[in-house]
């Protein structure tokens, strides 16, 4: 029977799997897909990305309330449909050059991954049995999560080229193939079998809210900041560089972009190897301090460019001229790669009960992925110009490296839990 409930288990461990890289994807079309707005719309290059974050601050905790409702497996099939249905309308915005119906598409895709967010990362962690485990589970899903988020900005870029403002049918057969992924993941884990760890938690009383929990509150801030930090350094890099002079500009911005998110893959598979030995916490504090190091050092180094050559296979840089500062902060990467998982583990430590309605809340949060690279490119770039906009990734990491160090503490272990 036990052989029988690990067998299960593994089922539900690599479906989770599968729904994280999913949620990549997703994301990622938002930056190239906005890129080609930008051409006819100012506005528009992180507009996108604004309304797919926007749709978490609206679902986040309803998207917790279906999953105590509906269960995981439910909740991830309503997800998966709704994605098809997003990206169906972005591809619909091309073909009719109406970017309203693009945002509405953003919007719809937002919801999505909101879900999908919601299922995966308390399933993970259950599923490992919290602590060190369960954190171990999700920077494995984070690593499928980063091979897709690599593809995603290099395929598209590669697919374009060079920015015009007839680029939308390029991207086009990257979209259908999302929508074909997500209908064939729809059939597949209509057949699965997945056990729900908190199947009668629609029974449970609560008697408090999750944010009675010091740490968990401050947690919900932290990945507010840590979304927005994730998505601010590749966009506004590829942002950057998409826009410079020099022939197939776009390419070389995806393939940059794709090197930050495979450097992520690498980050969140090496975590997955060490996180039995040591603790989320050191993790944390290491990799929030190093990544403003990187920032820092990316800024003062803007004025110096070298050829760069990569050829990793799927990402091929064939000796661009790009400046030193994309380096720093693509090697940022490692560094974020293991705060999203780091941040939830901590922040539900002790939780029991209200893991499921911290996670809605969390999702909520994940909004600032969409807020804070928008306040960075319309508030804070035309003032300070690309690099200097990154002295706000350095204010939110510095908030990382706080929580890491002090705010991640439960304080509250007199709350029941059971």
């Amino acid at each position: 029977m036990a052989q029988e409930k690990q067998k299960r288990n593994w089922v539900a461990i690599i479906t989770m799997f599968f729904i994280f890289g999913m949620i990549s994807f997703v994301t990622n079309m938002a930056a190239p897909f906005g890129n080609i707005w930008g051409l006819s719309y100012e506005w528009a290059g992180f507009a996108g990305n604004l309304m797919n974050f926007t749709a978490y601050l609206f679902m986040g905790i309803p998207a917790g309330n279906m999953l105590i409702k509906y269960g995981y497996k439910k909740t991830a099939l309503i997800a998966l449909i709704v994605g098809a249905i997003g990206l169906g309308v972005q591809l619909l915005s091309g073909v009719v050059s109406n970017i309203y119906i693009y945002l509405l598409g953003a919007l719809i895709c937002g919801f999505c991954v909101c879900m999908l967010n919601t299922v995966v990362n308390p399933m993970l962690n259950l599923l490992g049995g919290g602590g060190n485990t369960g954190n171990q589970l999700i920077q494995a899903g984070g690593t499928i999560n980063s091979l897709t988020g690599t593809l995603t900005p290099i395929l598209a870029g590669a697919l374009v080229g060079t920015l015009t403002k007839d680029s939308f049918p390029q991207v086009a057969p990257l979209i259908i193939t999302g929508i074909v992924i997500f209908l064939g993941a729809f059939a597949v884990i209509s057949f699965i079998k997945i056990e729900e760890p908190q199947a009668n938690l629609s029974k449970v009383t609560y008697e408090k809210s999750p944010i009675a929990f010091r740490h968990c509150l401050l947690g919900i801030i932290a990945i507010f900041f840590y979304v927005g930090i994730e998505i601010s350094i590749p966009n506004m890099m590829n942002a950057w560089i998409s826009h410079e002079s020099f022939e197939g500009a776009a390419k070389v911005a995806g393939s940059l972009a794709g090197v930050y998110w495979f450097l992520m893959l690498i980050g969140r598979f090496a975590s997955t190897l060490i996180s039995g030995k040591i603790s989320t916490r050191t993790q944390m504090i290491t990799v929030s301090a190093v990544a403003i190091i990187l920032v820092i050092a990316a800024i003062f180094t803007g004025d110096i460019y070298f050829n760069l050559n990569i050829n990793l296979g799927i990402i091929e840089i064939d000796n661009a001229t790009v400046p030193l500062s994309c380096v720093f902060l693509f090697l940022c990467g490692l560094c974020t790669s293991v705060m999203w998982g780091g941040i939830f583990n901590l922040a539900t430590e002790g939780l029991g009960k209200y893991t499921a309605k911290a996670s809605g809340l969390f999702m909520t949060m994940v909004v600032g992925g969409g807020i804070m690279p928008f306040v960075q490119d319309l508030v804070v770039r035309p003032v300070t110009g690309y690099l200097g906009s990154y002295w706000l990734v350095v204010a939110m990491l510095a908030y990382i490296l706080y929580y890491s160090l002090i705010g991640c503490k439960n304080v509250n272990k007199d709350i029941k839990v059971d």
